[in-house]
């Protein structure tokens, strides 16, 4: 059953809603199992594998693939701690998510399902010399090639910090250069031989993430935006040759639907939450919203709680019940309706933070001296998709939308790899600048219909301004100023997006028309953009003027 959760958490991305249920029926078996283990240490009865080696894999490691009914005891407490763990992580308790690997680890050091997890947990804390260490343990010992999780990991951790990993990237690219050819054979076999489905991704999802690391290798380290290139493009190729095609008329249909329901006579009046407790944060992925909610998050008055958005999770409630309260006919059944939702979705938010605060590491003196939050960032960026949704239920929160240079933010959507669902086609030309010029329609169209509802703010601005746009921020916020907000880079906060590594080296402004050295191979690209590869969108906070300064670079 927890399991299931667990699965469920990965492929319904609804705010965690059963995180925590998940959670304690972990916890439940792994009590269970321990006192199994107790009382068979205390007969002197096997307790682990038989075999010392099986397929390569050597201690528990060897029931990885093992279903429960026929793993031993401290077989099933390894796959137990270790889904514990993912859950965890995907709860944003990272540390927590550590020590249950370690958990884990502490019956078999090399099980590697909980190296490879605590690999991830540890990066996203920013401790690369653990992260890489742990990533190599896994690519040294995974026999059969089966986490290339740990490919994609130890590339970040290069990226981040080269020096914390003993050899280098050299140690990552002879690896490559020895796998990469027997990987594709085996996904070669595969097609002809019209293997199952699951094998077919398996091995597909292989050679993806290997091009991938093999792209970042020549665009971070040697410079060759060629070799990078021709990575990027077969990386991108594989992973869409397991995807059905865009359906981009799909994509427009689904904004003019939006645009059509939420029309200027569409929202009624007196209706809604007071609450400025959320924070909105929405915009086109890669477009700079982690380093908004790091400033934001900065703020002792302010929490920032990643991308797992608890608006976001409610939202298919939220819809069923405005329809349901709409039909009735009273605007008194729909107002106490709306402020209900709105009323759950500022519980949810401060009792899932109670939750993971609890369950962060804090020291002594700022225990005692960290005041209760008021504002939560929400940073779920489709939510550009739902801002009628969002001034329905909150028409006095703050939504903040971060818009970047279109091509610097389109190229970096187009040449990062994220988790399955709706992004998947932002690794071809044709999805990508579709789903861009989605977005921008429907902000355009909720600067027409809401006008002024949406405060616009410029990452470049955030980059090259920082002293005088992080006031206005927080100002607009309704929180007072703390010039602690300046050092938001030196936070321990764990951020889990892909921006892990970069928000933590503060504001650069190196990466600024990156998308450049490939010119000649985003042509294409360009074309289907067409005017919309300039935005002259400006900031729009309330008293910000700016004034621009030198950002430092690394």
């Amino acid at each position: 059953y927890a399991d299931f959760l667990k699965h469920r958490d990965v492929t319904i991305h609804d705010g965690g809603t059963y995180q925590m249920e998940a959670i304690e029926v972990y916890t439940y078996a792994i009590e269970i199992l321990e006192n199994v283990w107790r009382d068979k240490m205390a007969r002197g009865e096997e307790v682990r594998p038989s075999t010392q080696e099986s397929a390569g894999y050597k201690g528990l490691s060897q029931e990885l693939f093992v279903d429960y009914a026929h793993k031993s005891t401290e077989g099933m407490l390894c796959a137990v701690y270790t889904n514990l763990g993912k859950v965890y992580f995907m709860s944003n308790m990272f540390e927590r998510a550590v020590q249950t690997y370690e958990e884990c680890l502490s019956y078999d050091h090399d099980y590697l399902d909980a190296l490879s997890g605590r690999a991830q947990s540890l990066l996203i804390l920013g401790k690369y010399a653990e992260a890489g260490r742990d990533y190599k343990r896994v690519l040294e010992n995974d026999a059969e090639s089966f986490f290339f999780d740990a490919v994609t990991g130890m590339a970040k951790v290069l990226t981040a910090k080269e020096e914390d990993v003993p050899g280098g990237w050299e140690f990552l690219v002879k690896l490559l250069t020895k796998l990469m050819p027997a990987q594709k054979e085996l996904h070669k076999k595969a097609l002809s031989s019209n293997a199952n489905e699951g094998l077919i991704k398996l091995y597909t999802n292989a050679l993806k993430r290997m091009h991938l690391a093999m792209f970042a290798y020549h665009d971070v380290k040697t410079k060759n935006a060629d070799k990078a290139w021709n990575h990027l493009a077969r990386g991108n190729e594989y992973k869409l040759s397991v995807l059905p095609p865009f359906d981009a008329a799909l994509k427009k249909e689904q904004v003019e639907r939006v645009k059509a329901v939420f029309s200027p006579s569409f929202f009624p009046g007196n209706i809604g939450s007071d609450s400025r407790t959320p924070i909105f944060i929405i915009g086109f992925v890669r477009s700079g919203s982690t380093l908004l909610e790091r400033i934001l998050d900065a703020h002792p008055l302010i929490v920032g709680t990643g991308e797992d958005s608890v608006f976001n999770g409610r939202l298919d409630t939220i819809r069923t019940n405005i329809v349901e309260a709409s039909m009735v006919g009273d605007p008194q059944v729909l107002q106490h309706t709306v402020k209900n939702l709105a009323d759950d979705v500022v519980a949810d938010m401060k009792s899932r933070w109670e939750v993971i605060d609890a369950n962060m590491h804090h020291e002594d003196d700022e225990e005692e001296d960290r005041p209760y939050p008021t504002r939560f960032a929400d940073k779920m960026l489709l939510n550009y998709l739902n801002v009628g949704f969002i001034h329905l239920l909150f028409p006095n929160a703050l939504i903040l939308h971060v818009a970047r240079e279109p091509m610097d933010c389109i190229f970096s959507a187009f040449k990062h790899d994220f988790p399955p669902g709706g992004l998947d086609y932002t690794s071809e030309f044709e999805g990508v600048a579709q789903l861009y010029h989605s977005y921008r329609d429907l902000m355009e169209h909720w600067d027409k219909v809401l006008p002024g509802r949406v405060t616009h703010v410029r990452y470049e601005d955030m980059v090259t301004d920082l002293p005088n746009i992080a006031p206005k921020i927080i100002e607009a916020a309704g929180v007072p100023w703390d010039p602690s907000v300046l050092d938001f880079h030196k936070k321990k906060h764990a951020v889990n997006t892909l921006s892990t590594t970069q928000v933590r080296k503060g504001v650069y402004s190196h990466h600024f028309k990156e998308w450049k050295r490939y010119e000649k191979f985003l042509q294409p690209l360009l074309d289907l953009v067409q005017s919309r590869a300039k935005y002259d969108l400006k900031t729009t906070l309330p008293g910000y003027s700016k004034i621009v300064t030198e950002p430092a670079r690394p």
